[in-house]
């Protein structure tokens, strides 16, 4: 597997971030990860940035996972989310603009904070295939938003309640049934020890919707 770290632009702001790129022939699909809330400890080295990303790359997938503004060593400040989706769009850019990349099979990924960042860059980017959202403590109106959508939620979860995200089901799956949630039995916000399981289903969601063009 290639790896390297990585700076790109967002707006004025340089950002720190790491790519992974799987060793094969042609062109990669490619899933950009954002990282749980940066107030409270969030960075790229988030257990479950590191997981998705590891099963990514082990299935012949691309990924992507940086630092939003403020963190570690990329540039700015927090910005309470808006910021972030600049930094999630900027992220999408800088992959899709990559020789190893396919651009017309991006996805995107986030976990906790990072998640509803997801949820909502996906809707504001054409280029986004598919989007996952693990624990996002907020959901955004996904109305119009006719992509694939997986929602990840644990069954502990005691911040990001399962109850919060199933009481939106219908309203998550939509009337296309391009949406689901799912939840996964035992695992609490932080999905220590269920990194496996979650990084599994999130790499299987994505070699669904992500799938190589048949030659």
């Amino acid at each position: 597997m290639k790896a390297e770290s990585i700076i790109f632009k967002s707006g004025a702001l340089k950002l720190e971030g790491r790519l992974a790129i799987p060793p094969r022939a042609g062109t990669a699909a490619g899933v950009v990860i954002c990282h749980p809330h940066p107030l409270y400890g969030g960075s790229m080295t988030n257990n479950v940035v590191y997981a998705v990303s590891g099963a990514l790359t082990k299935r012949g997938i691309a990924a992507l996972y940086f630092n939003f503004r403020g963190v570690g060593r990329s540039e700015g400040v927090h910005d309470g989310g808006q910021g972030e989706i600049d930094d999630a769009l900027a992220a999408i850019a800088f992959l899709a603009g990559r020789s190893e990349i396919d651009a017309g099979r991006i996805g995107l990924a986030g976990y906790s904070f990072g998640g509803a960042v997801a949820l909502n860059a996906a809707m504001q980017s054409g280029r986004i295939r598919a989007v996952a959202a693990v624990s996002p403590p907020e959901m955004p109106d996904l109305g119009g938003f006719t992509r694939p959508r997986l929602i990840l939620c644990g069954s502990e979860d005691s911040l990001v309640p399962a109850s919060f995200l199933l009481q939106q089901k219908e309203r998550i799956t939509g009337p296309d049934g391009a949406g689901a949630v799912e939840v996964i039995s035992g695992a609490d916000h932080f999905w220590y020890g269920y990194e496996e399981v979650l990084a599994a289903r999130v790499t299987s969601f994505f070699q669904q919707h992500l799938p190589a063009p048949v030659i």
